[in-house]
């Protein structure tokens, strides 16, 4: 019975989250400006000691490899690969936008409707990509700046489900009546595990040591440089 930690700081609202066999014992969830290592250390802690388990326990790691925040997803995977040294067990990493995806397909079966996960980035850009029922790619990955014509080729014959906190800008460029929004979708540790699961039993692990964060454009301070 693997015993699978789950960590996503991808966003705003982190979360940990602790699954068995693929079967979520709990989860925790906290809204933060920013993310910092000692509040997802405590978490971390209390949701293992108040189910009476230990660190020793865990069979695997599971983290949120982005896209997202850059200092959420420095925190969480630094967090993750810290404790996969420590414990000498395996780190799986899920991509964000899939996580986000998982949540959503649970209330739309289906196969009319594309699923469209969105984080937010910067003014009119977002991180995002494209999925079907299967979770097959329609679209891949990518930081892309929207506008009025934004996936109207695929907004002609299938409707998409838009979601994410980087869907609530595009309300007002993207109008094709195709065009779903969906505005409570954030990412969470509970899919993180459910998808983590499914590497688990596969061995989709990572190389603790020379993993990173999947950030997808770099990034660009505001601060004025010294």
């Amino acid at each position: 019975m693997a015993l699978i930690l789950s960590i996503e700081t991808s966003v705003k609202a982190c979360s940990v989250a602790l699954h068995q066999s693929g079967k979520l014992l709990a989860i925790s969830q906290f809204l933060v400006e920013k993310a910092t290592s000692q509040i997802l250390t405590v978490a971390i802690e209390q949701i293992i000691k108040d189910l009476g388990y230990s660190l020793n326990n865990l069979e695997a790691i599971a983290v949120a490899k982005g896209p997202g925040s850059y200092t959420g997803l420095r925190i969480g995977i630094a967090t993750a690969k810290g404790l996969c040294y420590a414990l000498q067990v395996p780190l799986l990493a899920v991509n964000t936008l899939e996580v986000m995806t998982e949540d959503v397909k649970r209330f739309f079966s289906m196969s009319e409707y594309l699923f469209c996960p969105m984080i937010d980035a910067r003014r009119m850009e977002v991180f995002c990509a494209i999925y079907n029922r299967m979770g097959e790619v329609i679209a891949p990955v990518e930081a892309k700046i929207i506008d009025e014509n934004s996936f109207i080729d695929l907004l002609v014959n299938k409707k998409i489900l838009f979601f994410g906190d980087g869907a609530i800008k595009c309300k007002d460029k993207i109008t094709h009546p195709n065009a779903i929004f969906i505005d409570t979708i954030i990412p969470s540790a509970v899919y993180v595990g459910e998808i983590a699961w499914k590497f688990f039993q596969t061995n989709q692990v990572e190389d603790v040591e020379t993993f990173e964060p999947f950030y997808l454009k770099e990034f660009v301070s505001t601060k004025p440089l010294s």
